[in-house]
Protein backbone atom coordinates (compact mmCIF):
# COMPACT_ATOMS: atom_id res chain seq x y z
CA UNK A 1 0.00 0.00 0.00
CA UNK A 2 1.48 3.68 -0.92
CA UNK A 3 1.97 6.18 1.62
CA UNK A 4 -0.04 9.37 1.92
CA UNK A 5 0.40 12.41 -0.35
CA UNK A 6 3.14 14.61 0.23
CA UNK A 7 1.83 18.00 1.59
CA UNK A 8 3.89 20.91 0.06
CA UNK A 9 3.03 24.60 1.71
CA UNK A 10 3.51 27.26 -0.95
CA UNK A 11 6.18 29.56 0.46
CA UNK A 12 6.51 33.00 -1.04
CA UNK A 13 4.24 33.58 -3.97
CA UNK A 14 7.01 36.32 -5.09
CA UNK A 15 9.50 33.79 -5.84
CA UNK A 16 10.24 30.68 -7.36
CA UNK A 17 8.02 28.81 -5.28
CA UNK A 18 5.02 28.90 -8.02
CA UNK A 19 6.62 27.20 -10.85
CA UNK A 20 8.65 24.94 -8.52
CA UNK A 21 5.50 23.38 -7.86
CA UNK A 22 4.80 22.99 -11.61
CA UNK A 23 8.00 21.91 -12.62
CA UNK A 24 7.62 18.95 -10.17
CA UNK A 25 4.80 18.21 -10.79
CA UNK A 26 5.45 17.92 -14.48
CA UNK A 27 8.40 15.28 -13.77
CA UNK A 28 6.66 12.96 -11.14
CA UNK A 29 3.41 13.28 -11.55
CA UNK A 30 2.67 9.70 -12.52
CA UNK A 31 5.12 8.33 -9.71
CA UNK A 32 4.80 10.63 -6.52
CA UNK A 33 1.58 12.45 -5.36
CA UNK A 34 1.77 15.35 -3.37
CA UNK A 35 -0.38 18.69 -3.12
CA UNK A 36 0.18 22.03 -2.97
CA UNK A 37 -1.44 24.38 -0.55
CA UNK A 38 -2.02 28.02 -2.32
CA UNK A 39 -3.35 30.26 -4.31
CA UNK A 40 -4.54 29.16 -7.81
CA UNK A 41 -4.02 31.98 -9.29
CA UNK A 42 -0.34 32.47 -7.72
CA UNK A 43 0.45 29.56 -10.51
CA UNK A 44 2.55 30.73 -14.02
CA UNK A 45 -0.11 27.97 -15.23
CA UNK A 46 2.55 26.27 -17.42
CA UNK A 47 0.60 22.82 -16.44
CA UNK A 48 -2.97 21.86 -15.52
CA UNK A 49 -3.96 21.84 -11.79
CA UNK A 50 -7.15 20.66 -9.91
CA UNK A 51 -8.50 22.38 -6.79
CA UNK A 52 -8.93 19.32 -4.27
CA UNK A 53 -11.62 19.23 -1.49
CA UNK A 54 -8.97 17.58 0.89
CA UNK A 55 -5.20 15.94 0.87
CA UNK A 56 -7.34 12.45 -0.32
CA UNK A 57 -8.47 13.71 -3.35
CA UNK A 58 -4.77 14.07 -4.61
CA UNK A 59 -3.61 10.44 -5.78
CA UNK A 60 -6.77 10.48 -7.79
CA UNK A 61 -5.69 13.34 -9.77
CA UNK A 62 -2.28 13.78 -9.59
CA UNK A 63 -1.45 11.87 -12.57
CA UNK A 64 -3.74 14.47 -14.63
CA UNK A 65 -3.03 17.49 -12.90
CA UNK A 66 -1.48 19.53 -10.25
CA UNK A 67 -3.73 18.71 -7.06
CA UNK A 68 -4.60 22.19 -4.94
CA UNK A 69 -5.62 22.71 -2.15
CA UNK A 70 -6.69 26.47 -2.56
CA UNK A 71 -6.13 28.85 0.08
CA UNK A 72 -6.91 32.26 -1.21
CA UNK A 73 -4.31 35.27 -0.83
CA UNK A 74 -4.93 39.25 -0.68
CA UNK A 75 -3.73 39.97 -3.87
CA UNK A 76 -1.68 38.59 -6.90
CA UNK A 77 1.33 37.44 -7.17
CA UNK A 78 3.92 40.20 -7.69
CA UNK A 79 7.69 38.45 -9.60
CA UNK A 80 10.65 39.45 -7.45
CA UNK A 81 8.48 41.82 -4.49
CA UNK A 82 7.13 40.06 -1.70
CA UNK A 83 3.70 41.85 -0.76
CA UNK A 84 3.03 41.99 3.02
CA UNK A 85 -0.42 40.93 2.17
CA UNK A 86 0.36 37.45 1.44
CA UNK A 87 2.08 36.92 4.94
CA UNK A 88 -0.87 35.41 6.69
CA UNK A 89 -1.66 33.52 3.57
CA UNK A 90 2.19 31.51 3.59
CA UNK A 91 1.79 31.19 7.20
CA UNK A 92 -1.86 29.62 6.76
CA UNK A 93 -0.54 27.56 4.28
CA UNK A 94 2.58 26.03 6.38
CA UNK A 95 0.07 25.61 9.04
CA UNK A 96 -2.29 23.54 7.36
CA UNK A 97 0.36 20.99 5.77
CA UNK A 98 1.36 21.03 9.48
CA UNK A 99 -2.10 20.11 10.31
CA UNK A 100 -2.87 17.48 7.79
CA UNK A 101 0.23 15.79 9.07
CA UNK A 102 -0.17 15.42 12.31
CA UNK A 103 -3.89 14.82 11.28
CA UNK A 104 -2.77 11.52 9.42
CA UNK A 105 -3.77 12.95 6.09
CA UNK A 106 -0.37 13.32 4.65
CA UNK A 107 2.60 11.33 4.71
CA UNK A 108 5.20 14.53 5.12
CA UNK A 109 5.55 18.12 4.64
CA UNK A 110 7.63 19.14 1.85
CA UNK A 111 8.14 23.26 2.54
CA UNK A 112 8.74 25.69 -0.39
CA UNK A 113 11.07 28.76 0.77
CA UNK A 114 9.72 31.41 2.82
CA UNK A 115 10.97 35.29 3.03
CA UNK A 116 11.40 35.80 7.08
CA UNK A 117 11.50 39.41 6.76
CA UNK A 118 8.39 39.78 4.47
CA UNK A 119 6.44 37.63 6.85
CA UNK A 120 7.94 39.96 9.83
CA UNK A 121 6.25 43.16 7.95
CA UNK A 122 3.32 41.73 6.83
CA UNK A 123 2.29 39.64 9.93
CA UNK A 124 4.38 39.89 12.63
CA UNK A 125 5.95 36.48 12.45
CA UNK A 126 8.20 36.57 15.06
CA UNK A 127 9.95 32.91 14.60
CA UNK A 128 13.41 32.64 13.06
CA UNK A 129 12.76 30.82 10.52
CA UNK A 130 11.08 27.66 9.17
CA UNK A 131 12.43 25.14 11.63
CA UNK A 132 11.66 27.29 14.59
CA UNK A 133 7.94 27.97 13.46
CA UNK A 134 7.15 23.82 12.72
CA UNK A 135 8.70 23.22 16.17
CA UNK A 136 5.99 25.32 17.83
CA UNK A 137 3.29 23.89 15.93
CA UNK A 138 4.36 20.29 16.70
CA UNK A 139 5.11 21.54 20.35
CA UNK A 140 8.25 19.69 20.46
CA UNK A 141 11.20 20.82 22.85
CA UNK A 142 14.23 20.60 20.42
CA UNK A 143 14.75 20.00 16.49
CA UNK A 144 18.21 19.27 14.50
CA UNK A 145 18.48 20.31 11.04
CA UNK A 146 20.15 17.88 8.63
CA UNK A 147 21.14 18.32 5.27
CA UNK A 148 20.71 15.11 3.13
CA UNK A 149 21.96 13.71 -0.28
CA UNK A 150 22.35 10.78 -2.09
CA UNK A 151 26.15 10.94 -1.02
CA UNK A 152 26.41 12.50 1.74
CA UNK A 153 24.16 13.60 5.19
CA UNK A 154 25.44 15.99 7.83
CA UNK A 155 24.39 17.80 10.81
CA UNK A 156 26.09 20.69 12.56
CA UNK A 157 26.04 20.62 15.88
CA UNK A 158 25.89 24.53 16.25
CA UNK A 159 24.32 26.41 13.21
CA UNK A 160 23.88 30.49 12.63
CA UNK A 161 26.70 31.25 14.71
CA UNK A 162 29.90 32.79 15.00
CA UNK A 163 33.10 30.67 14.58
CA UNK A 164 34.72 32.76 17.20
CA UNK A 165 31.39 31.39 19.45
CA UNK A 166 31.07 28.21 18.84
CA UNK A 167 33.49 27.01 21.61
CA UNK A 168 31.37 28.61 23.92
CA UNK A 169 27.86 27.52 22.28
CA UNK A 170 29.17 23.88 22.31
CA UNK A 171 28.63 22.05 25.28
CA UNK A 172 28.10 18.35 26.10
CA UNK A 173 24.45 18.77 27.04
CA UNK A 174 24.07 20.18 23.59
CA UNK A 175 26.17 17.39 21.46
CA UNK A 176 24.44 15.09 23.44
CA UNK A 177 21.15 16.30 22.41
CA UNK A 178 22.06 16.75 18.91
CA UNK A 179 23.60 12.98 18.89
CA UNK A 180 20.43 11.57 20.22
CA UNK A 181 18.03 13.20 18.30
CA UNK A 182 19.78 12.09 14.81
CA UNK A 183 20.21 8.54 15.83
CA UNK A 184 16.47 8.18 16.74
CA UNK A 185 15.45 9.45 13.72
CA UNK A 186 17.48 7.48 11.40
CA UNK A 187 16.00 4.50 13.16
CA UNK A 188 12.81 5.69 13.01
CA UNK A 189 12.41 7.70 9.60
CA UNK A 190 15.81 6.66 7.19
CA UNK A 191 15.01 2.51 8.31
CA UNK A 192 18.46 2.06 10.26
CA UNK A 193 18.12 -0.05 13.16
CA UNK A 194 22.17 0.57 14.31
CA UNK A 195 23.10 4.18 12.48
CA UNK A 196 26.92 4.44 11.99
CA UNK A 197 27.48 8.02 13.03
CA UNK A 198 30.76 9.74 12.61
CA UNK A 199 31.59 12.73 14.90
CA UNK A 200 34.04 15.23 13.90
CA UNK A 201 36.28 17.31 16.33
CA UNK A 202 36.48 20.84 16.79
CA UNK A 203 40.32 21.97 16.26
CA UNK A 204 42.39 20.78 13.42
CA UNK A 205 43.25 17.15 13.28
CA UNK A 206 40.86 16.60 16.15
CA UNK A 207 43.29 18.78 18.69
CA UNK A 208 46.07 16.78 18.19
CA UNK A 209 46.67 15.10 20.98
CA UNK A 210 45.44 18.34 22.98
CA UNK A 211 47.47 20.34 21.41
CA UNK A 212 45.67 22.16 18.80
CA UNK A 213 42.78 22.52 21.67
CA UNK A 214 41.28 20.55 24.50
CA UNK A 215 37.27 20.49 23.46
CA UNK A 216 37.89 16.75 22.03
CA UNK A 217 39.34 15.74 24.91
CA UNK A 218 37.05 17.62 27.56
CA UNK A 219 34.20 17.85 25.59
CA UNK A 220 33.55 15.75 22.46
CA UNK A 221 34.85 12.12 23.30
CA UNK A 222 33.25 12.25 26.75
CA UNK A 223 29.77 12.23 25.51
CA UNK A 224 30.73 9.51 22.45
CA UNK A 225 32.25 7.04 25.38
CA UNK A 226 29.17 7.15 27.28
CA UNK A 227 26.47 7.02 24.40
CA UNK A 228 28.78 3.96 22.96
CA UNK A 229 27.96 2.50 26.65
CA UNK A 230 24.76 2.99 25.76
CA UNK A 231 25.11 0.96 22.21
CA UNK A 232 25.60 3.86 19.88
CA UNK A 233 27.59 3.41 16.96
CA UNK A 234 29.99 6.52 17.34
CA UNK A 235 33.17 6.96 15.23
CA UNK A 236 35.46 9.55 16.55
CA UNK A 237 36.25 12.26 17.12
CA UNK A 238 37.69 12.55 13.23
CA UNK A 239 39.68 15.21 12.18
CA UNK A 240 37.41 17.31 9.52
CA UNK A 241 39.78 17.00 6.42
CA UNK A 242 39.77 13.39 6.17
CA UNK A 243 35.86 12.73 6.93
CA UNK A 244 34.86 13.69 3.42
CA UNK A 245 36.43 11.76 0.81
CA UNK A 246 34.51 8.69 -0.55
CA UNK A 247 36.38 5.62 1.06
CA UNK A 248 35.76 7.35 4.44
CA UNK A 249 31.46 8.35 3.64
CA UNK A 250 31.35 4.84 3.14
CA UNK A 251 31.91 3.83 6.89
CA UNK A 252 29.02 5.65 8.10
CA UNK A 253 25.63 7.22 7.64
CA UNK A 254 25.80 10.28 8.82
CA UNK A 255 28.38 12.85 9.78
CA UNK A 256 28.12 15.18 12.52
CA UNK A 257 29.75 18.38 12.67
CA UNK A 258 30.62 21.14 15.24
CA UNK A 259 30.26 23.87 13.48
CA UNK A 260 27.87 25.06 10.33
CA UNK A 261 30.57 25.33 7.70
CA UNK A 262 31.90 22.07 8.51
CA UNK A 263 29.21 20.22 8.30
CA UNK A 264 27.55 22.40 4.79
CA UNK A 265 30.86 23.20 2.65
CA UNK A 266 31.18 19.41 2.31
CA UNK A 267 27.71 18.36 1.58
CA UNK A 268 27.14 21.45 -0.86
CA UNK A 269 30.71 20.73 -2.94
CA UNK A 270 29.56 17.36 -3.28
CA UNK A 271 25.71 17.62 -4.55
CA UNK A 272 25.07 21.62 -4.27
CA UNK A 273 21.81 21.45 -6.59
CA UNK A 274 20.01 18.43 -4.69
CA UNK A 275 20.89 19.02 -1.11
CA UNK A 276 17.43 18.58 0.90
CA UNK A 277 17.01 20.32 4.34
CA UNK A 278 15.51 17.52 6.55
CA UNK A 279 14.02 18.36 10.17
CA UNK A 280 15.21 15.98 12.80
CA UNK A 281 12.77 15.41 16.23
CA UNK A 282 9.27 16.37 14.75
CA UNK A 283 6.65 14.15 15.10
CA UNK A 284 6.15 13.85 10.99
CA UNK A 285 8.70 14.31 8.25
CA UNK A 286 9.82 17.08 6.97
CA UNK A 287 11.59 17.92 4.20
CA UNK A 288 12.82 21.36 1.95
CA UNK A 289 14.70 22.50 -0.29
CA UNK A 290 18.14 24.01 0.43
CA UNK A 291 17.82 26.72 -0.93
CA UNK A 292 16.31 30.45 -1.08
CA UNK A 293 13.34 32.37 -2.61
CA UNK A 294 15.39 33.26 -5.73
CA UNK A 295 13.54 36.64 -6.09
CA UNK A 296 16.08 37.62 -8.92
CA UNK A 297 14.78 34.84 -11.38
CA UNK A 298 11.21 34.50 -10.28
CA UNK A 299 8.88 34.39 -13.05
CA UNK A 300 11.70 34.17 -15.87
CA UNK A 301 11.38 30.40 -16.30
CA UNK A 302 15.16 30.06 -14.78
CA UNK A 303 14.30 27.60 -11.78
CA UNK A 304 16.50 24.88 -11.26
CA UNK A 305 14.01 22.51 -9.16
CA UNK A 306 16.55 19.78 -8.59
CA UNK A 307 16.71 20.45 -4.97
CA UNK A 308 12.87 20.26 -4.92
CA UNK A 309 12.51 17.36 -6.36
CA UNK A 310 15.10 15.46 -4.24
CA UNK A 311 13.24 17.00 -1.58
CA UNK A 312 9.83 15.40 -2.54
CA UNK A 313 11.39 11.94 -3.53
CA UNK A 314 13.28 11.75 0.20
CA UNK A 315 9.88 12.93 2.02
CA UNK A 316 8.21 10.01 -0.03
CA UNK A 317 10.77 7.12 0.48
CA UNK A 318 11.12 8.08 4.13
CA UNK A 319 7.31 7.85 4.17
CA UNK A 320 8.07 4.41 3.18
CA UNK A 321 7.02 5.06 -0.96
CA UNK A 322 9.25 3.79 -3.72
CA UNK A 323 10.41 5.84 -6.93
Amino acid sequence: MSPLPIAVSCGEPAGIGPELIEACWREVCGTLPFYWIGDPAHLPGAVPHVVIDSPDAAAGVAAEALPVLALPFDGPRVCGTAQPAHAAGVIASIERGVADVMAGKASGLCTLPIHKQALAEGAGFAYPGHTEFLQHLAGVDEVVMMLASEQLRVVPVTIHIAVAQVPRVLTPALLEQRLRITHAALQTQFGLPVPRIAVSGLNPHAGEGGRMGREEIEIIAPVLERLRAEGMDLIGPLPGDTMFHAAARARYDVAVCMYHDQALIPIKTLDFDRGVNVTLGLPFIRTSPDHGTAFDIAGKGLCNPSSTLAALRMAWRMAGGSL
